[in-house]
């Protein structure tokens, strides 16, 4: 590496290096920081912290199918299981389903929770 040094004091205070092999050294660091994120993801997946979600899902929620209805059937959930689950009834969470009606923070909480998602993913 071709570093010019900068001192001032007797002490190193800036360093010159050709601009390639600053970007050399720019890309090493992007590259350790996915490197890292991944290992982080990598541990939580193994953990159960973090999932993989099928095409087929991420599919259907960007098609716009209802988010409650696409995570229900991926968790291999019935309605009365899923409503027993978030403490409401069947007819309410198909209403929310169907999207015939809007459900209150707190039933959309409790149905993220009984999901494993967050309240975001639901909307």
């Amino acid at each position: 590496m071709n570093v010019q040094t900068i001192t001032r004091d007797g002490k190193p205070e800036y360093v010159v290096l050709p601009w390639a092999e600053y970007r050399a050294l720019l890309q090493a660091l992007d590259d350790a920081r996915d490197a890292a994120r991944l290992d982080e993801f990598a541990r939580k997946l193994a953990s159960g912290e973090e999932e993989t979600v099928p095409a087929a899902v991420v599919d259907a929620l960007l098609c716009g199918d209802n988010p409650v209805k696409v995570w229900r059937e991926h968790r291999g959930l019935t309605q009365e299981a899923l409503a027993a689950q978030a403490g409401i009834s069947k007819a309410y969470l198909c209403q929310i389903e169907t999207g015939k009606r809007d459900g209150a923070i707190k039933t959309l909480r409790a149905i993220a929770a009984a999901l494993r998602v967050s309240v975001d993913d639901l909307e």
